[in-house]
């Protein structure tokens, strides 16, 4: 774990350094990723079976490729009733949260009598990328699911991956909770490549988004365009503002939400007191003895953990900025101050009551967001991203003699002849 002190010598560098930290996929991932994509595209059904058979140790000849609707309904009727309950409130929680998303259409028309507007509509097919195996999770499937419903996407295909044939029966209870058409038994890059092109039974969809592992994303990235894609997302991160009236062991606990995913996910703190800084590096070492997760937890704070003591506060937060967050909780008393200050992060927690853990389950807003300071340019997973904008206009004859001419010159100066004599054919005929 990285200490750093603002007002010390070599700061700069030091911080430039960490914020430079890459700790996304390799050149041998990119490679690997597109021999599966070729294969995939070329070989379809065959390719897929092959894959699956090989890396995650079943056949889909015999195991199916889809899971029916019956089995996603009779998981969820299964569930203990206060997980049920649970899984309830999150759902209804994030269809509140993103139907209040929805854009709304426009239609006017302008000084000029030109009619102008655009209309929104979702895309026809989506696919959901849910992981599985040791990282299963049922609440990434309805941060994702649940927005493609709510922007009115007609067919929702989930992949996942069943290692051994063996699938979380919570997923399942997830799928159905949230509406998902169809579930098929596959992961990895093939299973983005399957969606993307089509497979055996798996029709093409027009949009893949969900979180996976760096063959998941690397295959989202050399996709794109082929479908539409939320973001490329890598390790997980989180940075927390805090000052010494917080309980040191709430923070290194938040801290270490984090750290728990993966060996390289990262978990930063910033804060003006430097002795608080020391309580909350002894909290995370006891803490880390007693996690389930501690050994993964244990290799990504050391390997990526920071902690750093600054003047004040508000002289942290052009600092965070640079940083971009995934997730950045102010840990304060009057956090809206501080959050004025805030230009990227993906998703901010404010107080000291507002554990990121909250927001990864029932708060509302999509944890699904920009990670490696993609938070300066990109947003989190919404209702618009299944969605899209058609632009439209219209004009009568008086609106076309209005525009018409500065068209012609603007054509003319482009040297694109036919542009200009398109417009100038219909003046002509109107006079």
């Amino acid at each position: 774990m990285i200490r750093l002190d603002a007002a010390a010598a070599g700061f700069a560098q030091a911080f430039t350094a960490l914020v430079d930290a890459r700790r996304e996929s390799s050149a041998d991932v990119t490679r690997d990723v597109a021999a599966i994509v070729a294969d995939v595209r070329q070989h379809g059904e065959a390719a897929v079976a092959e894959l699956t058979l090989r890396l995650d140790r079943h056949d889909l000849a015999e195991t199916g490729w889809g899971i029916e609707p019956a089995t996603c309904a009779a998981a969820y009727d299964a569930l203990e009733p206060g997980l049920r309950t649970a899984l309830d409130l999150a759902a209804a929680r994030i269809r509140a949260y993103h139907e209040r998303q929805k854009p709304v259409d426009s239609d006017w028309r302008d000084e000029a009598g030109v009619r102008l507007g655009a209309r929104w509509s979702a895309v026809d097919a989506a696919g959901l990328y849910v992981p599985g195996g040791r990282a299963a999770y049922p609440s990434s499937l309805l941060m994702n699911a649940i927005p493609a419903k709510v922007a009115g996407v007609r067919r929702l295909a989930m992949v996942t991956p069943t290692p051994d044939g063996q699938i979380n029966p919570l997923v399942l209870a997830a799928a159905h909770l949230a509406g998902v058409d169809e579930v098929w038994r596959i992961g990895g890059a093939q299973a983005v490549a399957a969606l993307a092109y089509g497979a055996g039974p798996i029709a093409p969809v027009d949009v893949v988004t969900g979180p996976g592992n760096a063959w998941v994303a690397e295959a989202k990235r050399q996709l794109y365009g082929v479908v539409g894609i939320d973001m490329v997302a890598g390790p997980s991160e989180i940075v927390v503002v805090a000052d010494a009236a917080n309980d040191p062991e709430w923070i290194a606990a938040d801290l270490l939400s984090q750290a728990e995913h993966d060996t390289v996910t990262q978990s930063i703190l910033f804060t003006d007191d430097a002795v608080f800084a020391d309580a909350v590096a002894a909290a995370v070492e006891r803490q880390l003895d007693t996690l389930a997760t501690g050994t993964v937890a244990r290799q990504a704070w050391e390997a990526n953990g920071a902690i750093v003591t600054v003047a004040s506060l508000a002289e942290a937060m052009p600092l965070v900025d640079r940083l971009a967050p995934e997730h950045l909780q102010l840990a304060v008393d009057d956090p809206d101050t501080l959050f004025a200050r805030v230009r990227h992060a993906g998703s901010v927690f404010l107080g000291r009551h507002t554990p990121e853990a909250i927001g990864d389950y029932v708060a509302g807003p999509n944890h699904v967001l920009p990670t490696g300071r993609r938070a300066r340019f990109a947003s989190g997973l919404s209702v618009l991203d299944f969605m899209k904008r058609t632009s439209f206009l219209g004009l009568d004859e008086t609106a076309l003699a209005e525009l018409g001419p500065a068209t012609i010159a603007l054509a003319e100066a482009e040297g694109l002849p036919a542009h200009a004599r398109s417009v100038a054919l219909r003046l002509r005929t109107n006079r």
